[in-house]
């Protein structure tokens, strides 16, 4: 999302190469280019004008010491900055009340509310360990009750099901007294939306704010509207006590404006950010973190935590010691990484954390995380004793596998090339760094090509 940002402050580095103190003239060109590439991101003219008048006055006059140079200097002053604008440190949601914690949920039709809810709940169990109720106040479109049920049964939570003819307001006390009855410590409320801010809506959600007394009333924004999801968030900061902002689809082609100017346009902070459409996909928003990411300097805190909650140590542990060994690394090994890469994200989430100057590496790279699931269902294919030993797939064999995952033998060829360069891969891996690593990528796993 912030590509265009990042390569652009990039140049910034570049173009103070030789000066030993950064002053109005020789960051005035740069601090242009700055300003162009915010203009471009669809960040809110209010936000641009402070921005740069903080930059400006924190930059000029700064000495550069050490083996820093002014363009690494003036990106320190950006980052730090950027981290301003954004909220300064990141905001824990509050829980801090008598069960059941009530979270209402606001925001326009297609912002992703109700994928959201759920997501958050998911969030909720695994990392606060919280039971959870979710429900849904949108009578005005019955597949979102649906969908909102179907989803609570995917993430193993309840659900309160809503009675035919029961307005928002019924709903809403119905489920309070039915959360405190059965022990909940959270109720999720997701709200209806419009495709545009109106009385009628303002003025519902207003009641289940009154009727429900939430400890967290959060505004899920689309961040691909840019300056328009900020002008609506303010629309509903002034409507509603909003206590945070969630913005989705973070890893969208959009400009990502709208991450850089609605906390400071609304002065509300951003608490989570959407970023997959999978329900693991919500992650809590830190500001530092996430202006590392548009100076490229990655999320590697973000990578690790990833990790931590998705990867099986155990697995992970066995894996890193036959890695090291460099024996009896098998088809099972093979498919278990690609199963660890999914569970995180996809190999696309990954590279988008890397700092710049290794997902750089991968730039020209082609990733289809679709393929992972074909070979998947070629090794599933297999025997136990073909996948421990490849050596002894010959032709018939092959053809079997083929048949049996639906591929052609060309592409059961393909994975056993990979496979076999991928084991000489792991053996070299301790003598390269990261962007070699990523160079020998090319080619040898399964979606990169």
């Amino acid at each position: 999302m912030f590509d265009n940002l990042t390569s652009r402050l990039s140049r910034v580095i570049k173009t103070l190469r030789g000066e030993t103190r950064l002053t109005e003239i020789n960051i005035q060109e740069t601090l242009r280019e700055v300003r162009t590439a915010l203009l471009e991101a669809d960040v809110a003219l209010p936000v641009i004008k402070e921005f740069m008048e903080r930059v400006k006055q924190k930059a000029i006059g700064q000495e550069v010491i050490g083996s820093l140079s002014p363009g690494h200097a003036l990106v320190g002053v950006v980052h730090r900055e950027l981290i301003v604008i954004m909220g300064g440190e990141k905001s824990e949601i509050n829980l801090a009340t008598t069960p059941p914690a009530v979270i209402l949920m606001a925001g326009l039709q297609g912002a992703g509310k109700t994928t959201t809810s759920a997501k958050l709940a998911k969030w909720l169990m695994e990392q606060k360990k919280k039971k959870v109720l979710l429900v849904s106040c949108d009578i005005y479109r019955p597949a979102a009750i649906h969908q909102l049920e179907v989803l609570a049964k995917q993430i193993d939570t309840d659900f309160f099901p809503v009675q035919l003819g029961q307005s928002p307001q019924e709903i809403a006390v119905a489920a309070l007294d039915f959360a405190r009855r059965h022990h909940h410590e959270v109720m999720i409320v997701d709200t209806a939306g419009r495709l545009s801010v109106d009385k009628v809506m303002m003025d519902e959600i207003s009641k289940l704010e009154t009727l429900l007394k939430p400890i967290e009333t959060l505004f899920v924004v689309d961040s691909m509207q840019g300056q328009d999801a900020v002008n609506i968030a303010k629309v509903f900061a002034e409507a509603l006590p909003l206590t945070g902002i969630i913005l989705t689809k973070l890893d969208g082609d959009a400009r990502g404006g709208s991450a850089l100017s609605v906390q400071y346009m609304t002065g509300k902070p951003i608490k989570f950010v959407g970023l997959a459409e999978k329900l693991t996909g919500l992650e809590v928003f830190y500001p530092d973190r996430m202006a590392s990411r548009i100076l490229g300097m990655g999320d590697v805190l973000g990578l690790i935590e990833e990790s931590q909650r998705n990867i099986d140590r155990d697995e992970a542990e066995k894996l890193a010691i036959k890695i090291k060994s460099g024996k009896n690394f098998d088809l099972d090994d093979f498919k278990m990484q690609f199963q660890q890469m999914r569970n995180m994200g996809g190999m696309s989430a990954l590279i988008s954390k890397l700092p710049a100057q290794f997902s750089q590496a991968a730039q020209n790279i082609k990733m289809d995380d679709r393929v992972i699931g074909r070979t998947e269902g070629i090794i599933n294919s297999m025997t136990l004793q073909e996948r421990a030993k490849p050596e002894v797939l010959k032709a018939s064999r092959k053809r079997r596998i083929a048949a049996g995952s639906g591929v052609t033998v060309q592409e059961v060829n393909r994975l056993l090339v990979q496979f076999e360069q991928t084991q000489r891969m792991m053996k070299k891996m301790n003598k390269g760094g990261m962007a070699k690593m990523m160079r020998g990528l090319k080619g040898m796993l399964p979606g990169i090509r």
